[in-house]
């Protein structure tokens, strides 16, 4: 069956109103990641630059160097590291918005508070850092001063510590933000009827909330993880060049000049972060929720 014309008339506006998102995603994101994925399979020449001539060099290079994998194993570490912590962070926080705090303006101002931080640049909140964790800073300052240590602790900066404590204080807010979504839509109600019915309260946050609120968790862990992944200012700030991740190895591929090999980096890195998004939607059908 045919539609007919008054059919056809009447979804040209919808055309129209996709058509300038649809041409923006094209131009600035799918033809950039297309020349990505082309020229990863291009040749690099010294002195000549990139040599249009396919090759599968870059990624048998990338997967049998020792260096790779080590890159690639440190960005997982820290992004299951700062994953865990922005998560008891975040849900916790989230908790106390949303149940303890009884007024909700109260609520809405303790949140926005969260966001105070991020009016100042990523890079000054992640080096105000620095004097606190330094060997002068504040804390080996005040545990000398209280007779605990007899001598600054190392360890506080240029370290995975304090890379771990950046990443957690930059990114727990994108934690915070779609699982108090997700808690404001809890009715306290079942919540109630939980401890009515015996539960105790860790019954209850086990069984009835975090069941409820598990789309926000799962946009929230997307959040970190991309973040996490495809950072390489923090890593190489807060430790002083001790540590690496997977953009380290992009970075200094960018800084030779090689592109094939850093889009090759570039482009299993990509791939990696796409597998661990498809495994979080794959936990949470995150469509279906949003629509209840």
């Amino acid at each position: 069956m045919t539609p007919s014309p008054s059919t056809d008339k009447s979804m040209l506006p919808v055309y129209l109103q996709v058509a300038p998102l649809t041409l923006v995603l094209f131009c600035f994101f799918v033809v950039p990641v297309a020349l990505v994925v082309i020229v990863s399979f291009m040749k690099y020449q010294m002195l000549v630059g990139i040599v249009a001539q396919f090759t599968l060099k870059n990624y048998i290079d990338l997967i049998w160097n020792p260096t790779t994998w080590a890159l690639y194993l440190s960005t997982i570490k820290f992004t299951i590291i700062v994953l865990a912590i922005t998560f008891v962070l975040g849900f916790w926080i989230a908790y106390f918005l949303v149940f303890h705090v009884r007024n909700l303006i109260t609520a809405i101002g303790l949140f926005l508070l969260c966001t105070i931080p991020f009016w100042t640049s990523n890079i000054i909140r992640m080096i105000s850092w620095r004097p606190v964790l330094g060997r002068e800073g504040l804390i080996n300052s005040g545990l000398e001063h209280a007779g605990i240590i007899t001598k600054p602790l190392d360890w506080l900066l240029f370290s995975d510590f304090a890379v771990v404590v950046a990443y957690v204080h930059l990114f727990t807010l994108f934690m915070i933000v779609p699982i108090f979504n997700s808690m404001a839509r809890i009715d306290k109600s079942l919540l109630e009827a939980a401890v009515d019915a015996g539960a105790t309260r860790w019954g209850v946050v086990w069984n009835v909330v975090l069941p409820l609120c598990k789309t926000g968790i799962a946009l929230g862990s997307l959040f970190v993880v991309t973040l996490v992944m495809g950072d390489f200012f923090v890593v190489a700030v807060m430790s002083g060049g001790l540590s690496g991740s997977a953009t380290s190895g992009i970075f200094n591929d960018l800084q030779f000049l090689n592109y094939p090999r850093a889009a090759a980096n570039a482009v299993i890195l990509l791939v990696i972060v796409m597998l661990i998004a498809t495994a979080i939607f794959r936990l949470v059908d995150v469509r279906k929720e949003l629509v209840r």
